[in-house]
């Protein structure tokens, strides 16, 4: 690789950089997470949060208690209503002063999640550390399509949960000469790709759950272009109120990806 391209490369990770931590730390981002309540058939109240909370036959049940003002869409809750947050997606957002509630689906279970801008995650957070960067962590690799999506249940970072996942073919790339094949999911926006893996610093220098990174779309012949450096961790490794998924089984590397973000201290 020319130097010039080298520091191309370097120029794009570091405005990436900025982007991924200016996100990490928006007024409601994941590290301003304070709580996440689990709901069941029996109404109650939470600290911090007005209303009351149920879930029942598929749907979230909340009541106002005329203590707190909550609003769905900028209109003030006077009544009860439910909700039906999809399992797996974002949640449906309420808000109650600066807090934005998030009511979230996940396998048979629904709970109430909350963002605070004032939280200490988010106050404290002065950028994710990382590996230096390394021209050498970018790696050619070939995508292989499956004739057909594979649908995968994963674990999650919260016991008893799963994840649906779904593969769209296999990636293959070679890390210090050594074969590595795992399977690639869709990027959740555009036609890129998406790794979300394991390797031998899991739980030991990056977060133990797992860790993910995009790619740009592969070119007719499957060839596109893994760049560690671009690793990042799920919301988990920031805070204990997240539901992430695991990596796939297949998706365990056997080599130690020293790149891209490491645990928070």
């Amino acid at each position: 690789m020319s130097s010039t391209a080298t520091d191309l490369d370097r120029e794009a990770f570091e405005a990436w950089r900025g982007e991924r931590e200016r996100e990490l730390a928006a007024p409601h981002g994941w590290l301003s997470l304070t709580a996440l309540h689990w709901l069941d058939g029996e109404p109650r109240t939470f600290d911090q949060i007005p209303g009351r909370w149920s879930f029942r036959d598929e749907r979230v049940r909340l009541s106002p208690t005329g203590t707190g003002t909550l609003s769905l869409e900028g209109a003030p809750l006077v009544a009860p209503i439910e909700l039906e947050p999809i399992d797996g997606a974002p949640g449906v957002l309420l808000e109650a002063g600066r807090q934005r509630l998030e009511v979230i689906r996940r396998s048979e279970r629904a709970a109430v999640r909350i963002r605070d801008p004032e939280a200490p995650t988010r106050s404290r957070f002065r950028g994710v550390p990382r590996f230096p960067w390394d021209p050498g962590w970018i790696l050619p690799a070939s995508f292989e399509p499956f004739e057909r999506p594979q649908q995968l249940v994963v674990g999650a970072v919260v016991e008893g949960l799963t994840h649906s996942a779904q593969a769209i073919g296999r990636l293959h790339f070679t890390v210090d000469g050594r074969p590595q094949a795992v399977l690639a999911y869709a990027a959740k926006e555009g036609d890129g790709l998406l790794l979300h893996f394991r390797d031998r610093t899991s739980g030991v220098t990056t977060h133990g759950s797992s860790r993910a990174v995009a790619m740009e779309p592969p070119s007719s012949d499957g060839l596109t272009t893994l760049d560690l450096n671009r690793a990042i961790n799920l919301p988990c490794a920031f805070t204990d109120h997240a539901t992430c998924p695991l990596a796939p089984a297949d998706n365990h590397l056997d080599v130690a990806v020293e790149a891209g973000e490491r645990s928070p201290a």
